[in-house]
């Protein structure tokens, strides 16, 4: 059961260290994985569900708006990242949310050293930064199939061609 705020799972990269080696103490299992999440949708719920039930715990590294901004373009983040990393950090399954400046979590994944490091099956093991660095910790690489018809950039284009239409 979780006990407190669940906006207070949003933590610094100093807090979830801590956090992960007081878990691994214990014999727990970290997950990580990362992303936008600009736009929550089914797509991302079942795939932190899934992400989650491989480990004891999943961080969940979120970009920034100005990594999200140099990612995607103009226009995005459409929402703001303390609103993104609230409603990650409401989803039950989720245990820490940090926020990331840089244009990839390597910096984090190399100071947090999940035991399992997680992403969608849309990207290749070879393109998944960080993999090289999880399992040579003795970690590994998870790939979750991606839920089709979800993905915010083409909920993006239905809200703007459905503006386009009034």
């Amino acid at each position: 059961m979780f006990v407190g705020h669940y906006w207070e799972k949003i933590k610094s990269l100093e807090e979830v260290q801590r956090e992960c080696a007081d878990l691994r103490a214990a014999g727990k299992k970290i997950a990580f994985t990362n992303g936008c999440f600009d736009i929550l949708h089914p797509g991302h719920t079942r795939y932190l569900y899934k992400a989650r039930a491989s480990a004891d715990f999943l961080v969940v590294a979120l970009n920034s708006d100005a990594s999200l901004k140099a990612l995607k373009g103009p226009g995005r983040p459409i929402l703001p990242e303390e609103a993104r990393a609230e409603l990650l950090a409401a989803l039950g399954f989720v245990d820490a949310v940090v926020i990331f400046d840089e244009d990839t979590p390597l910096k984090l994944i190399k100071k947090l050293l999940p035991d399992v490091l997680v992403k969608g099956a849309d990207w290749s093991e070879e393109e998944i930064v960080g993999a090289d660095v999880v399992k040579e910790a003795g970690g590994e690489v998870k790939r979750i199939p991606v839920v089709e018809g979800f993905s915010t950039s083409s909920i993006v284009e239905r809200i703007v061609a459905s503006s386009a239409e009034t």
